[in-house]
């Protein structure tokens, strides 16, 4: 869509943790875009006055031009919960409603009433106990928008961290790394290091799977059988790529300053060393979706929930991150 100003869906997540406490404090500044708050109204309105919050609350207006969010306000398009939630403490009863969040932001990207999506924490345990395989908003995205390969990304200023597997159990990550896998994750990589970040000729740094990268296959065989004849014929293609590296030193000083993504082989390999260095003001962004997605880089944090104790930071540079790749698209289309 071409508006003056952006429209962005935020889904609050699950209500009884820390979602609507960052959500609330987008009230803090003004935004050059509207952000649809996608949430139970009644329910936001008990959190802030937990918080001592007293932000103005606009009813959301599909069929009016976007109009930049100023401080001080909220706009909510609101999405009844099934019991009122308590602060910290989940209630399976309301997986349903979380889970319908998402689909109204999705259906919303996709036909164009937003710009794009930006989400807070869900509990994937409450959600699986409500009966819904759940393993991740990027898998689940994936899934609503019938994207083929989608690649999870998190960004703190210019160190990105990208994944080749997500949400697996350690011992099920050697066998889910293919030659197959390896590949379209490096191809949707580099092309949106391209597309969204406007890098021309991305530097991607890939890292073993085991230490020392396998020490010549005294440690392991994956980096000699699988990865490095990946990275030797995605080369061949044009891609300019390090690797594979051993974990404990890909991330010199040196190495970052050669940089511009990694490609990590599992989910704690690559992102302990992103969130020590950028916690509080990393974004997760969704790669291969056919819609814009970033999200805040922690999870519900039951217990700091109605705490007032919960840090917005992450929220924030979400919002900013899809405001940046909006400007990106809107440009290059």
């Amino acid at each position: 869509m071409s508006t003056a100003a952006p429209r962005i869906a935020v889904s609050v997540g699950d209500p009884a943790g820390i979602g609507p406490d960052v959500a609330l404090a987008l009230s803090d500044r003004d935004w050059p875009a509207e952000l649809v708050l996608i949430t139970d109204r009644d329910a936001l309105l008990e959190r802030a006055a937990l918080l001592g919050r007293k932000p103005r609350l606009l009813p959301y207006h599909r069929e009016s031009s976007p109009a930049a969010n100023a401080r001080g306000t909220l706009t909510i398009l609101h999405a009844p919960l099934a019991v009122a939630p308590r602060a910290g403490n989940p209630d399976v009863s309301n997986a349903p409603a979380v889970l319908g969040a998402l689909q109204r932001a999705v259906s919303g990207c996709m036909s164009g009433e937003f710009d794009a999506m930006v989400t807070a924490p869900v509990s994937k345990a409450t959600i699986a106990e409500s009966g819904t395989p759940f393993s991740g908003h990027t898998e689940y995205l994936a899934e609503l928008t019938g994207a083929g390969e989608v690649v999870m990304l998190l960004a703190a200023g210019e160190l990105r961290v990208a994944l080749a597997t997500t949400h697996l159990p350690l011992a099920a990550v050697p066998k889910a790394i293919t030659a197959e896998r390896l590949r379209g994750k490096l191809e949707v990589l580099h092309r949106e290091l391209v597309e969204k970040f406007a890098i021309s000729d991305p530097r991607i740094s890939v890292l073993g799977l085991n230490p020392h990268a396998g020490e010549s296959g005294q440690l392991g065989r994956e980096e000699l059988e699988t990865i490095a004849p990946v990275l030797e014929e995605m080369r061949v293609r044009g891609m300019r790529l390090t690797g594979p590296l051993p974990a404990d030193t890909a991330f010199s000083p040196v190495r970052q300053s050669q940089t511009d993504a990694y490609l990590a082989m599992y989910h704690d390999q690559g992102l302990p060393v992103l969130k020590f260095s950028g916690f509080g003001g990393a974004v997760n962004i969704s790669l291969g979706l056919p819609i814009i997605r970033t999200s805040v880089d922690h999870g519900t944090a039951f217990e700091l929930a109605g705490t007032g104790k919960a840090e917005s930071g992450s929220l924030f540079a979400a919002v900013d991150q899809a405001l940046d790749l909006i400007t990106r698209s809107q440009t290059a289309g």
